[in-house]
């Protein structure tokens, strides 16, 4: 009982630190202790008795549109489930995996020049991707790297960059947007939904692209995902702000480097609105787990599907 206790406190110690390490000037987290103990506590709960349950590596889901606090939940889940169940945690990202700026160079020059913007299915190395889960799966298990990508340059970094795995984890934190996303019907691909489409996709290359996509490689990766969590914000609105906050973020991290004005947010977010829009109706129901959010960028409440 002292034991747990002990690495319940010392959780809570990091967890703190770790948030103040997550604030900007003018951006500070609200109902830190309240968010702590009625969601975080029973969600890293629920993830260790599912643990339990299998008693083998499980790949936990966890998506959410932009700006919805992947990472930063990621990274308290990480702390609290080693802290206080003493677990092997590894968080990647399905950004990662995005191709090289060359292979989306191509092709931006063979399918749709709308490729070239990271973030879509079909913008992403499903191989590399399909292949680091299955050794994740894996019983005898392997060392194995996950690739790292530089959103402020846009591609790849060298592979002495990556991620070593070197012993299996008890838990696999797999976090991005586009996680568990369903494919569309053909026809309703046929309206645009927003100024990037209507211009830019007039011949419905890119969206049925991306869709085909969903239907074939991207189905096949996210039914090797044990535990979906999906992260449910208030309205699609909210996207802009909560983007524009991790781009003051990067721009502080990045020391100088490409980062996105406020019309580069817009113009970006709008590559993501398709999928993101079906993933705000489809995924509270498909889900294991629904986090929804509130206005304030809070756990609103979570519910077990």
């Amino acid at each position: 009982m002292k034991k747990k206790l002990s690495g319940y406190l010392k959780a809570k110690k990091k967890y703190l630190k770790y948030i103040r390490s997550q604030e900007t000037v003018g951006e500070k987290f609200i109902n830190i202790d309240e968010q702590f103990n009625n969601f975080y506590i029973p969600l890293i709960k629920i993830i260790h008795n599912d643990h339990i349950k299998f008693k083998q590596t499980r790949i936990i889901g966890l998506s959410g549109p932009q700006g919805s606090g992947k990472s930063t939940i990621a990274e308290i889940l990480k702390i609290l489930l080693q802290e206080i169940y003493n677990l092997k945690v590894v968080i990647f990202s399905i950004d990662d995996f995005y191709k090289s700026l060359r292979e989306r160079e191509k092709m931006s020059k063979k399918i749709s020049s709308l490729f070239l913007t990271r973030g879509v299915p079909g913008s992403h190395d499903t191989k590399i991707l399909r292949r680091c889960l299955l050794n994740l799966k894996k019983r005898k298990f392997k060392k194995f790297l996950i690739p790292k990508f530089d959103k402020s340059i846009d591609d790849r970094r060298k592979k002495k960059y990556w991620i070593r795995i070197k012993k299996k984890p008890d838990i696999a934190i797999f976090e991005g947007w586009c996680i568990g996303a369903k494919p569309q019907s053909n026809n309703s691909l046929i309206k645009p939904l927003n100024e990037l489409e209507r211009k830019k996709d007039k011949k419905l290359i890119w969206r049925r692209t991306v869709n085909n996509e969903l239907k074939n490689n991207y189905k096949k990766i996210f039914k090797m995902i044990d535990f979906l969590i999906f992260i449910k914000i208030p309205n699609f609105k909210y996207i802009y702000k909560w983007r524009s906050l991790q781009e003051k973020k990067l721009r502080k991290s990045s020391k100088g480097k490409k980062i996105m004005s406020n019309l580069n947010i817009k113009e970006f977010i709008m590559h993501y609105e398709r999928v993101t829009k079906y993933m705000l109706k489809t995924l509270n129901k498909t889900s294991n787990l629904l986090i929804n959010l509130n206005k304030e960028h809070c756990f609103k409440s979570i519910k077990l599907n």
